[in-house]
């Protein structure tokens, strides 16, 4: 049996059906399709397009047991490469990298990255904030579970929505991104001093309420300094937790005194960025 429906009622459905598939078409603009592999899939969102300097982001899944790496794998891994160099009307992209969870990588050391899914925050700048802007990214990246697994991907996506329905999507992951700090700012959770014991140690002490889930990571001023991660040793200090860490993994020929070293403090709730030069 078929149903009459009056003009009306139908005129109504149409246009629902028409504003729904309107609405899901601006969503879609707002992220390309997922890149899938068999372990991850990864996808650019876009922000919303206002003036020369936006926000995107790349998102990734990965399946229940895998990770991916930070900007500084740690003791093993491999960090993500980006390139966005075949996009049109860009001037400049910078990848924004959200606190890292520390891992054990099953070798003794610890790996730094994330599971499950983030989205890495990316700041980019327009060549002409009035042209069409499509943002192209060739990323490499590697899952890992017991073993490493190289992933190559291929993403693209046109910035065109004056209101983005990923802006708040965005603005939470650019929340996870540590803040910058300097030594001694009153914060609950702080750097409070770093310095040289001997020749190849490095003393840093932190100022904490509570001590727990409370972790330090350092990089060199270039991609070819390998530092170890920190390790927490007994400050004999009420509300100062000490880390400690050897100068290895200087690139040979180098002298470390006076390196611009680069300290990421992550908390429970807080994390901050703190950029010192080596005492």
């Amino acid at each position: 049996m078929s149903a009459l429906v009056p003009h009306t009622s139908a005129t109504l459905l149409v246009a629902t059906l028409m504003s729904s598939g309107l609405a899901f078409s601006a969503q879609a603009q707002d992220a390309s399709p997922w890149q899938r592999d068999s372990h991850s899939a990864v996808r650019l969102l876009a922000g919303s397009r206002s003036g020369p300097v936006m926000l995107g982001g790349i998102a990734v899944q990965l399946q229940p047991g895998w990770k991916t790496y930070w900007r500084m794998p740690g003791d093993s891994g491999v960090p993500p490469r980006f390139d966005f160099s075949k996009s049109d009307n860009v001037e400049a992209v910078t990848v924004l990298w959200p606190s890292p969870t520390k891992f054990d990588d099953g070798a003794g050391g610890h790996s730094l990255g994330y599971h499950d899914q983030i989205v890495l925050p990316l700041r980019i700048v327009a060549k002409n904030a009035d042209k069409p802007m499509t943002l192209r990214a060739d990323i490499s990246y590697a899952v890992c579970e017991k073993i490493c697994i190289p992933v190559e991907a291929k993403a693209e996506l046109a910035f065109t929505s004056v209101a983005s329905t990923e802006d708040t999507a965005l603005s939470a992951a650019l929340d996870t991104v540590p803040k910058p700090a300097n030594i001694g700012d009153p914060n609950a959770l702080t750097i409070r001093d770093v310095r040289r014991d001997g020749k190849k140690d490095v003393i840093v002490d932190v100022a904490v309420a509570d001590p727990h889930d409370v972790h330090l990571y350092v990089e060199g001023p270039t991609p070819d300094w390998a530092l170890p991660i920190p390790t927490a040793r007994d400050s004999g200090t009420p509300g100062i937790k000490r880390f400690a860490f050897e100068l290895d993994g200087v690139p040979p020929g180098v002298k470390p005194d006076g390196a611009a070293l680069k300290f990421t403090l992550v908390g429970p709730d807080k994390a901050y960025e703190f950029n010192v030069n080596l005492p």
